[in-house]
Parts: structure tokens; sequence; C-alpha cells
């Protein structure tokens, strides 16, 4: 009996003995992964545009970097995510004014200290010169792995990066949407081509697990959920598609549609993807915290889960505004001086109901520099005002949201009407009786609230001057539009050509309204420029109200929807619903 007992003893003590050496030799890390996207210039807690604070920003993003930096180390892993160029006046002006001092956006990535960014579509905007002076600056890797420099075949930026953390390899792959030819002129992207992203994601896929070997593999993909553009030969929006359908990925963060997003989804392989983007204008970061453990010299990942963290009640980092104290100075100077006067308020909320004094204003100026026929524009913000009374040049960033170029391009009157039939198809309802939407809009839930909003993108909704038409929201689509005549009095033919006026996106194809609205093929736009300005937009009508002085904004009355019997309660009903009771 006690030769037993102790024999059982000892089997006891050999299995303890093993269980202690295994646990030994068993390591466990947990990593945080977090991502910025579609800054837009949102560095600090101050809209430099209302010249009011401002919601979440960098300031309150880098309190909580630091917390959790502070609490966990170097286990925080901090990715950018692309369109941190464009903006706030802070960008323009570090982009375009003050070029000889290193560009602001590039000293708060490097005061943050980021390990990896990939470039976004509206960094590519401000050009060249710009953005690889900014990504010089950037200590951190710069990805873009189907960013393509056309003369070599070999990516631009680099196509990966590896972290390092405890002997954990930790691969970051950058890419890009591939749609920017579609928005951008080729002069801002010369030397480079955008390849569709699922293939270049499985070959840097292939290449990585070949020559690096890594434990973990992240996605940082400045391309939407799904949809948008879509061609034979790419979609604009596939990072869910990436995830799906190429294997190897543990998380992909991604942006650049500016809607949250936090799913776990199943690849083709039957593996768990993380699937997270925080939306814009850094209200939100995505957060991964993935779990892994080391055994026999390996690290697996056992566990993982993702979040998106609300920034906004964050504490502002003080150190961060002294730090860039100076910077916030600069450009208070620099939107802050008087440029001229408006006679009347102005506000982009009437733009969707019938010609307005808002978007008039920007059309008749694209006409007068010039000199075009026939001038398009669309509302870039939905809810913009410009108050009457002194004009400052903060109010141009409200006037004109980006930093596109004024093109004029040739088109005949039938592609006009095309153009203006797509616009209007995603701008208004097809009514069939009094109790019918005028506009396409819709209940939506953003940043947790649920509102009623527009079920398209605001500047794809372009209006003309130059000639003078009616909507009507009793016909189908693709026949709403009837051009009366020229706003001057001359006749209108389908038949003829005229000069148009429009911004550099739209010219490039941007929207689609030239291309699959107007029906003129995607490599036939530029051929049909005739004009295009050297600096942006937004610049020009600066000089013209600044040589005006005072301006009293007027809608030039040239269009209108019909029938008023219809239009004029829903008109009432719908802007109720956008944006409120309008004060009498």
């Amino acid at each position: 009996m006690s030769k037993t007992i102790m024999s059982a003893m000892l089997v006891s003590l050999l299995f303890s003995a093993t269980s202690m050496d295994i646990k030994a030799k068993t390591k466990t890390m947990q990593l945080r992964i977090i991502e910025t996207s579609d800054v837009h210039g949102s560095f600090f807690p101050y809209d430099f545009i209302t010249r009011k604070p401002k919601q979440g920003t960098l300031a309150r993003v880098s309190s909580y970097i630091k917390a959790q930096r502070k609490m966990y180390g170097d286990k925080v892993i901090l990715l950018e995510n692309g369109d941190i160029l464009q903006g706030q006046p802070t960008c323009y002006y570090y982009n375009y004014i003050n070029t000889q001092v290193p560009n602001v956006a590039s000293k708060i990535m490097n005061y943050m200290n980021y390990d990896a960014a990939t470039i976004g579509n509206h960094d590519i905007e401000t050009g060249h010169a710009v953005y690889d002076k900014w990504a010089s600056e950037v200590n951190c890797p710069m990805l873009g792995a189907n960013i393509i420099e056309t003369a070599t075949g070999k990516p631009y930026f680099l196509p990966y990066t590896i972290i390092n953390r405890e002997g954990a390899k930790i691969a970051i792959v950058g890419l890009i949407s591939p749609a920017i030819p579609n928005w951008l002129t080729e002069n801002l992207w010369s030397g480079m081509r955008f390849d569709e992203m699922v293939s270049s994601a499985r070959q840097t896929i292939s290449t990585l697990k070949e020559e690096e070997h890594p434990d973990i593999i992240i996605g940082l993909f400045h391309s939407g959920k799904e949809g948008g553009i879509t061609t034979d030969t790419y979609t604009e929006n596939a990072s869910l598609e990436v995830a799906v359908k190429v294997a190897g990925f543990d998380a992909v963060f991604f942006g650049h549609d500016h809607t949250t997003f936090a799913e776990t989804i199943t690849n083709d392989e039957g593996r768990e993807v993380l699937c997270l983007d925080p939306a814009n204008n850094a209200r939100y970061v995505a957060q991964a915290v993935i779990n892994m453990e080391k055994h026999k010299g390996k690290w697996t990942v056992t566990e993982k889960h993702g979040e998106l963290v609300d920034v906004t009640n964050q504490p502002i980092d003080e150190d961060f505004i002294a730090h860039f104290s100076s910077d916030i100075e600069e450009v208070n100077r620099f939107v802050g001086r008087k440029i001229g006067e408006f006679g009347n308020t102005i506000t982009s909320q009437e733009c969707f109901f019938g010609s307005s004094a808002f978007t008039d204003l920007i059309l008749n100026l694209q006409l007068q520099i010039t000199g075009a026929d026939i001038s398009f524009n669309a509302p870039l913000s939905s809810n913009a005002t410009i108050a009457e009374g002194p004009v400052y040049v903060s109010d141009m960033f409200n006037l004109y949201k980006y930093e596109n170029q004024l093109y004029v391009m040739r088109l005949k009157g039938s592609e006009i009407r095309k153009h203006l039939e797509m616009s209007y198809d995603q701008w208004v309802n097809t009514m069939r009786s009094a109790d019918d939407h005028l506009l396409l809009i819709e209940r939506k839930k953003r940043n947790n609230i649920e509102k009623w909003d527009f079920r398209n993108m605001t500047f794809n909704f372009d209006s003309a001057a130059g000639i003078d038409y009616e909507v009507d929201v009793t016909k189908p689509d693709g026949e709403k539009v009837r051009i009366l005549r020229m706003s001057d009095g001359r006749p209108f033919s389908e038949d003829e050509y005229y000069k148009v006026a429009v911004n550099s996106y739209r010219g490039n194809g941007g929207g689609e309204l030239l291309t699959r609205g107007a029906g003129i093929p995607h490599d036939s736009l530029e051929s049909r420029i005739i004009y295009r300005s050297e600096k942006d937009q937004r610049y020009y009508l600066m000089k013209e109200i600044e040589k005006l002085g005072t301006i009293t904004p007027k809608a030039n009355n040239n269009w209108r929807f019909v029938p008023d019997s219809l239009v004029a309660p829903a008109a009432k009903r719908d802007y109720d619903l956008l944006f409120g009771k309008k004060d009498k």
C-alpha cells in the first residue's frame, strides 16, 4: 500500500513539474494597435474655419495615446491611415503658404510617435511637392503596396513594414483606393499608377510570408468598406473584399468612406479578421487588442477583439498645445485677414431646394474668372453659413471646402443635360403624390445619433449657371431636366458645343457625372479640357472677392423644381426634417 501511495505521489510531482516547465516556457503578450484615419487637418481643438471649439482632434487623441503608453508601454502601436493633409486652413497654410518649414502634419505625427502610416487620396491631391516633402519629414515608414512607380515597377512608398515587439514580428501592409485617376489630374500623381487592391494584397502577403515570416499581419487601407466607383479593373472601396479574399490578415484597419465600422468577419479560409474604421476628423480611434502566446520560439494569436474609442471626452493634451502654440498663432493670423464684405448672409442649406445665393455666388465667380458659357458646381457642405458683414480668409474655407483646380471643358448641349440629369437623379425623388419627399433623404445613424440625411453625397449635386432650366420632379430618372434657353436669351442647342466651367474633381471624372452621366469615355476627358488653373479654385474665388470689395450675393433664379403645387409643401417638410424649422 505504501509503495502504491509513493508511486502516485511521484507521478503527481512529475506531472506538476512538467506543467510548471511548460508554463515557464510559454510567454504571453498583449498588443494594443490604434488607428487614426481621415483626420483632415483636425489637429487642434479649434476649428479655424468657423472660429469655434472643435470636437475630437489629435489634441485629444494625443492624451489618450499617452495614457495608453503609460499603462502598456511599447505594446501600443499607433497607425495613421491617410487624408491628413487637407481639410483645415492649418493644412492649406503649411502646404502652400509657409512651405519653407516642416509641414505641421509631419511635426504632429513625429510628436505623437506614429509607428507607420499610409497615404490617402486627399494627400495625393496636394501634389508631389507637398506630399513628397511631408513623407520625407515623417519619422515613421510611409506605406502603399499598390502605389507603383511607373519607371521602376516597384512601390513608390514601402509596401509594408515590420514592427518588432519582444521578438514578435508584426507586419503592417499599406494600400490605397485605386480610384485616384477618377478624381485627380495626372500631374498630381505623375510617375505613379494605382493597382487593384485584392491582387496587390495577395502578392504582398505572399512576399511577406516568404521573406519575413511574420507572426501577425495587419492591414492599413485607405479605402472604404465596399462599393463606390466600380470598373472592370477595380473597386474604389475594397477593404472588406481584401479581408475576405486574401488569407493572412489578422486585422484590417481602414477608412476613406467617413463611416464608423467595427466587426469581426470570417475570411474564405474560415479565419476571423477584425475590421475597423474610425470615420473622420479624429472623433474616434480604432483599437484592436490582440493577445499573443509564445511557445517553442513561435508567437501565435490566441485572442483578439476590436472597438472604436470615442475621444471627444478625452482631456486636451496641454503639452501638445504648448508645443504647437506658435503654429496655432501663425494660422490664426492667416485666417483672420479680412478680404471683403457681404451685404447679406448666405447658407448652403438653401442650395438643395432651388437656385440659391450660396451656390450661385460660386457659379457666377467661375464664369467671371474663366469667361465660360456655363458653370457647374455642387454644395461641398450641407450646412455652411457665411454671415453678413466682414468676410475673412477663414470664410473662404466655408464657401469652398476642397483644394480643387478650376477647369473649362468643351461639352455638347446633350452632354450638359445628361450631366444634370444624373445629378438630379441622385438628389431628388420622383414624386407621385403631395405626401412624397422632394429630396432623396433617409434616416441615418452617425456617431450614435440617428437623424435625417441625404441618401447620396451632396458634393455630386451639380446645378448650373448660364442656362435657364426646370427640373420636373414628377418625371422618371433621366427625364427630369428641361433646358429652356441660355440665361442671356440665346437659344440652347443640344447639338452645339459650349465652354463649361467645372472643378478639377468633376473634370477628371469625379462622381461619374461626366462619364456615366454625360456618356463621355473616361479616357476622353483630358481632350475636353481647354483650360486648367495653376492654383486651387479657392485662391481665385478669394482674389475675386478681394477685387470686388463688397458683395451682396443673390440667387440667379435661373432654375427651379416643378410643379410648384407638389414642390412647395414637400420642400418645407424636407427642410424641417434636415435642418429644423427655419427662423421667420
